[in-house]
């Protein structure tokens, strides 16, 4: 039997692609937390909330990154840790709107609220130059901003859980900061998701279609994030796997903070790829992608997937699902993907 073969039949093991849908949603729905600064923790719902701001040195001003917690009750003096869940957001929205939207009428789509429900504390960041952080017009908040980000926003989590580690799920371009932070500081994650990642990008249309663009971004640190954006990104690979009135719902939400979002992620996905080292990657990893996915093959993401030096690894493809696994209509599937991922019991060393 040769090592190929061998490294074959083991993915075929460790990497069984998932899909269920046996999962009853979140029943509570946690009510949306107004914006300030405030680090005073309270109750939302049934679900207790909290907002920080991480600081990022950059040259003689500090960037200031908001953060936003949700859990099932208010941190007790003396308490164990409860299992932290960092959530990374994406290239063109920012994270409340990517992970605790309120969507009246369409069923639960807030991350934050079913992954509170099941006991985790459940964490959230604006990048720079997204939602309620910093806005710089001299930067462009590309794949390393973004992981230098998440560094500020670990140290806050670190102070006010008391845990050391962290499990991270990023999304898009969000799990490409992921991937890259944690081949940064091993020693904070605990296990790590990433969703429609992006390895390589070989053979993607949708990247082919953004490099068409390529010289604006080199040139331009924003972008147009308008309301027909938006509402692109639930129709963009496959439509009817999302449902399409959470465009404007979404839009509502993210264009409160502007119709311009940064360049960044866009260029460094069209012409700079890879940007994560997968033999760096050392805690167990769960590739999730959805399977009419425009962005991302199976053949990039399987390249990555056999590299990853951990044997405690998955790959989960998500039936009709698109990009956007967040707010694919098969969302559950999703949940019930990472949330069996994340609680996995250890097993012994062989």
């Amino acid at each position: 039997m040769t090592d190929n073969t061998r490294v074959s039949r083991r993915n075929l093991v460790t990497g069984a692609l998932l899909a269920s849908t046996a999962l009853v949603p979140a029943a509570a729905l946690a009510q949306k937390a107004a914006p300030g600064g405030a680090t005073s923790g309270k109750a939302s719902g049934k679900l207790w909330t909290a907002e920080y701001w991480a600081q990022k040195p950059s040259g003689a001003d500090a960037v200031k990154l908001n953060m936003f917690r949700k859990r099932a009750t208010a941190p007790k003096a003396g308490e164990k840790p409860l299992p932290v869940l960092f959530l990374i957001h994406g290239s063109s929205n920012s994270s409340r709107t990517s992970f605790d939207l309120a969507t009246p009428g369409h069923g639960e789509y807030s991350v934050m609220n079913v992954f509170a429900n099941w006991g985790y504390d459940v964490w959230t960041m604006d990048h720079e130059n997204y939602g309620r952080s910093t806005h710089r017009d001299s930067t462009n908040s590309d794949i390393a901003s973004g992981a230098e980000d998440i560094k500020a926003g670990m140290q806050v989590i670190v102070k006010e859980t008391g845990a050391q580690k962290a499990h991270i799920f990023g999304e898009s371009s969000g799990a490409i900061r992921a991937g890259l932070y944690a081949s940064m500081e091993p020693q904070h994650v605990d296990r790590l998701v990433l969703g429609a990642f992006t390895y390589k990008g070989d053979n993607s249309p949708t990247l082919a279609e953004r490099g068409k663009q390529l010289e604006f971004y080199k040139t331009h640190n924003r972008r147009l994030r308008d309301r027909t954006m938006i509402r692109s990104i639930f129709t963009r690979d496959k439509p009817g796997t999302s449902d399409a009135a959470l465009g404007d719902i979404l839009a509502d939400e993210e264009l409160k903070f502007g119709d311009q979002t940064p360049t960044g992620t866009y260029l460094d996905m069209t012409s700079k790829l890879p940007l994560v080292d997968p033999k760096k990657v050392l805690c167990p990893v769960q590739l999730i992608r959805g399977e009419y996915d425009g962005i991302a093959t199976m053949a990039d993401l399987m390249d990555f997937f056999n590299q990853l030096p951990n044997g405690d690894r998955q790959f989960a493809v998500l039936p009709g699902m698109a990009h956007s696994v967040v707010f694919g209509i098969n969302r559950q599937v999703y949940w019930h993907s990472m949330h069996g991922f994340l609680s996995q019991p250890k097993g012994t060393a062989s």
